[in-house]
């Protein structure tokens, strides 16, 4: 189990690189774009960055809570509360990331008509679904090792 979780430790870091490339190359070229073409607009590049790079920060929130549930797995105290809590975060915190590329969807729309250029819309799209995915996912997860955990704590008291 321990060479599953350094891998899985070496891939988290390796998202926390890939995001900050991102937030450093990927979108000031895009926010550059985006200004050229909204420019009566500048409000809505500025909307569009902050809510990109909240999600960033966001983002990094729930490398970090994933980080930690494999040290507990690394630990052996998966079963625990302390990891339902983490997983709660990670369903909040993929929520919130979500949420703000929901509001940002206007915003992607208007880029998409003036750019002619469909396809930006469902990029913003992609960017709001995958976090409404791993949300799902962790509350999943969440409710089954709480369920777990109720178990154990049910065959400790009969035993």
């Amino acid at each position: 189990m321990k060479g599953e979780t350094t891998f899985l430790k070496i891939v988290i870091f390796l998202m926390g690189l890939i995001m900050l490339g991102f937030c450093i190359v990927i979108v000031p070229h895009y926010l550059i774009g985006a200004n050229n073409v909204m420019s009566n607009w500048p409000i809505l590049t500025d909307l569009l960055g902050a809510g990109m790079y909240l999600a960033a920060i966001v983002f990094y929130l729930v490398l970090y809570q994933g980080y930690r549930l494999l040290k507990m797995i690394d630990h052996k105290s998966a079963f625990s509360n302390v990891a339902v809590q983490a997983l709660r975060w990670i369903k909040i915190e993929a929520y919130t990331i979500c949420g703000l590329m929901i509001l940002e969807l206007p915003i992607f729309y208007i880029f998409a008509d003036r750019d002619d250029s469909p396809g930006m819309l469902l990029v913003g799209i992609v960017f709001a679904g995958a976090p409404l995915v791993i949300a799902i996912f962790a509350s999943v997860l969440q409710k089954l090792l709480h369920q777990a955990i109720e178990i154990k704590a049910e065959n400790d008291l009969t035993i």
